[in-house]
């Protein structure tokens, strides 16, 4: 049944490339994917799978059933684009001002919704059920995982498998390992209210910029002097701003960024002594604050016998020799609450362009990706959904 399911993939590739680049052309923001609901929507209604829309509150659910009775697999694709101009010279490229799929969802969804077609078609020889998660706003906390599952897109799953098209590696290659993979991605903002003056006279002020300098400074102790160094743990301040112009000193101050962990102890110390650092430095300096912390998406961790099984199938489709373990990265994945709440996998699917030696991150304004990838993700996702009807534990 592999055989014939690959046989499919590769009859309908170019079809899933056709997808993948009216998705890119036409992107839209976390919250705000009707146009492409509606496109998912349509497809699964032409091929005569079930499909239900709207399920917490933007995602679309549809089912494949198997003439025989077996366990129950999900699959998940993220749909959602991100507020980034597209500045490739590509065909292809984003008719939207502002919004391009700069981190390959695009193609998730293209190679979930190709891969439910070949399934289709084989429905007189499934055994089990087969669920096509396709999710929205996974880029913009609280996301959309966790309201899809609290509507029920999970009731009576075994299992659940997701990939990410993962351009900094090499196309061919697979990555995935046991534990944590992906950080608990959270946010915070620090306000700081002193009291502004002429720059002439310092002395007659509580200068928030200084203060400011002094918070970021002491917050990049945490890692370097709190932790372990065998612990992995990120703080970093991306914004900060202060005054507007040359000769005043301001009296306030915002600072917002992230901390990244993989463990809830460890989130918990680091929320600790920023509080501290925060309110010490401001009591020094004689100032008020606002300190506010936003947890974000939990770390995603993938289940040890789930990720042996999704390994020896991706085995399968690039070669064992293509098969590598992950390091653990500090991106934040919503693929999290699934694994939270059944057994489970997340794998990268390496899509590096052809011919390059650097190819752009995800986030960037000039990413792309191979789209040769989607058929290898689908084969390796399509051999975990009908094999793990055979599969057993122990």
């Amino acid at each position: 049944m592999e055989e014939d399911l690959s046989r499919k993939l590769e009859q309908y590739f170019e079809e899933m490339v056709s997808i993948r680049r009216h998705l890119h052309m036409n992107p839209e923001l976390s919250f705000q994917e009707r146009e492409t609901v509606q496109f998912i929507q349509t497809y699964y209604k032409n091929l005569n799978i079930p499909v239900r829309t709207g399920v917490g509150n933007g995602g679309v659910v549809a089912t494949i059933e198997g003439k025989q009775p077996g366990r129950t697999v999900a699959l998940r694709a993220d749909f959602d684009a991100l507020p980034i101009q597209d500045e490739k010279q590509v065909p292809y490229r984003s008719s939207v001002k502002g919004v391009m799929h700069a981190c390959g969802h695009d193609g998730h969804t293209a190679l979930l919704l190709v891969l439910a077609k070949a399934l289709k078609e084989m429905e007189n020889e499934l055994i089990g059920n087969y669920v096509f998660i396709h999710q929205h706003a996974e880029e913009l906390a609280p996301g959309g995982a966790k309201p899809m599952i609290e509507d029920g897109c999970l009731e009576g799953v075994d299992v659940i498998f997701g990939t990410h098209l993962w351009a900094p590696y090499p196309t061919g290659e697979i990555y995935c390992s046991p534990g944590p993979i992906t950080a608990a991605a959270d946010r915070f903002q620090i306000t700081i209210k002193g009291k502004g003056g002429h720059g002439a006279e310092p002395h007659t002020t509580k200068d928030a910029l200084l203060i400011g300098t002094e918070i970021v400074s002491l917050l990049q102790t945490i890692t370097s002097r709190k932790i372990n160094p065998m612990d992995p743990a990120v703080v970093s301040v991306g914004q900060f701003k202060a005054g507007n112009a040359f000769n005043i000193i301001p009296s306030e101050a915002y600072l917002e960024g992230t901390v990244r962990t993989f463990s809830t102890e460890l989130q918990e110390f680091i929320i600790e002594e920023m509080e501290r650092i925060v309110k010490g430095t401001c009591t020094v300096h004689d100032c008020d604050f606002e300190f506010r912390y936003f947890k974000g998406y939990p770390p995603t961790v993938n289940h040890e016998k789930e990720t042996d099984y999704i390994l020896s199938k991706a085995e399968e489709v690039v070669g064992f020799q293509h098969v590598h373990p992950l390091n653990p990265l500090m991106i934040g994945e919503d693929f999290s609450h699934y694994l939270e709440a059944v057994r489970g996998t997340f794998f990268l699917t390496g899509a590096a362009q052809p011919d390059t030696d650097h190819p752009y991150p995800h986030h960037h304004p000039m990413f792309d990706f191979n789209e040769e990838a989607m058929l290898i993700a689908a084969k390796t996702l399509g051999y975990a959904a009908i094999g793990f009807q055979e599969w057993r534990y122990f």
